[in-house]
């Protein structure tokens, strides 16, 4: 396991530390409510439990945290890498699920880290400060705000962010939980990877995983897995609420040579798509590879009726780290090969996809398993991936 890296654990392995015990964010009967308070004494019941369990002495990054208009925070190379990503709810994510389970604050708040976070790890760089937005409803419960702190503090260690201090935010009241996270990162002094590095004769990388949200996601809206307490699809929807990207192996890459990378936020195609149009390139994916990841997805895929390669190549949210890599590039421990960059073959021309009328890019031409395009896979293999803006009945 490298080092700060903690892999997502199934609930029952849970200590009370690492999740307080699952509640509505509608408060309980008697329960403390956001529009109970002033916002001075939110913030005080709130800022706390950003601060505590850090570990090594917090952040080194911090120079003035919390408590003014605004945060300082170093740049030790004179550089900073900054991204931001929101969750809305009902559109990223929902506070009681089809099947009765309900998201915590926790949940929430560890999700907004992990997602931030993997983002900066992406460049090769290491997170360094982030600061947070959240509006809530005025039913909403104090304490599912306190254990959004918790979790987003969670989050970040769990993803082995250690020195990336939470420096600052705002609360704010609207008709629905919002939550947006912007982060900071430091290149030690590196050039920063981007998505259009990737040349012929590459190998390609993931760390982390793929499908393990998506097939958590689907248990999550199938109301038929109430109550289930299987550990493996227990444990797949905890990986859909609480997803960990390997956030130190973005910096191991880029010291290894990384020529391109991007963090799987979209599913897996979607965004190796991106990486091999920025690049000018054809990515062949590693049948037998594929299959491995594939395989521990087996009984959700029985239970739900689903071929579970679907998911490891189009489900999101997972966050590993896709690159790609010199041939013969010793990988740190955590990466594993996923299949190889080539060149454009001449005369090869873009593939436009008419879909309710509107003509959109497909993401399936760029991207084969062995020599198969995606878009020639069976149909039930067949998808897009992610996006916030494309119609339901896209293709």
């Amino acid at each position: 396991m490298v080092e700060g890296f903690e892999a997502v654990r199934p609930v029952a392995e849970r200590t009370p530390r690492d999740e307080p015990p699952r509640s509505s964010a509608d408060a309980d009967r008697g329960g403390l409510t956001v529009d109970q308070l002033s916002e001075t004494q939110l913030i005080a019941r709130f800022a706390p439990h950003l601060r505590a369990h850090e570990p090594g002495g917090g952040s080194r990054y911090e120079i003035l945290g919390p408590g003014d208009d605004c945060a300082v925070v170093a740049a030790p190379d004179g550089r900073f890498v900054i991204s931001t990503d929101t969750q809305v709810q009902g559109q990223d994510f929902q506070l009681t699920w089809p099947n009765g389970v309900v998201s915590t604050g926790f949940d929430t708040g560890h999700k907004c880290a992990t997602q931030n976070l993997a983002d900066v790890a992406a460049m090769g760089a290491v997170p360094s400060s982030l600061v947070v937005s959240l509006t809530l409803p005025g039913r909403t419960s104090v304490r599912w705000v306190e254990d959004f702190a918790r979790g987003l503090r969670a989050g970040a260690i769990a993803c082995g962010a250690v020195h990336c201090g939470i420096v600052g935010g705002d609360l704010g009241r609207g008709g629905e939980i919002s939550a947006t996270a912007t982060v900071t990162g430091d290149l030690e002094g590196r050039a920063p990877i981007r998505r259009n590095g990737a040349r012929p004769g590459d190998l390609v990388a993931l760390a982390g995983t793929v499908g393990r949200s998506a097939a958590g996601l689907d248990l999550l809206q199938d109301p038929s897995t109430k109550g289930t307490v299987e550990p493996h699809l227990v444990e797949l929807m905890d990986n859909q609420l609480r997803p960990v990207s390997p956030t130190p192996l973005g910096a191991q890459l880029a010291e290894a040579g990384a020529t391109a990378m991007i963090d799987v936020s979209d599913g897996l195609v979607r965004d190796l798509t991106r990486v091999a149009e920025a690049s000018d390139v054809v990515v062949d994916l590693d049948p037998a590879a594929l299959d491995d990841l594939a395989r521990p997805l087996a009984a959700a895929g029985e239970r739900l009726g689903r071929d579970p390669l679907y998911w490891v190549l189009h489900g999101g949210e997972d966050h590993g780290l896709l690159s790609t890599v010199p041939a013969g590039t010793r990988l740190p421990h955590g990466a594993r090969p996923l299949g190889s960059v080539r060149a454009v073959p001449p005369g090869w021309g873009a593939t436009v996809v008419v879909t309710t009328g509107t003509a959109r890019e497909s993401v399936a031409d760029r991207v084969r398993v062995g020599t198969t395009p995606v878009r020639e896979l069976p149909a039930e293999l067949r998808g897009r991936g992610w996006d916030h803006f494309e119609p339901e009945d896209g293709v």
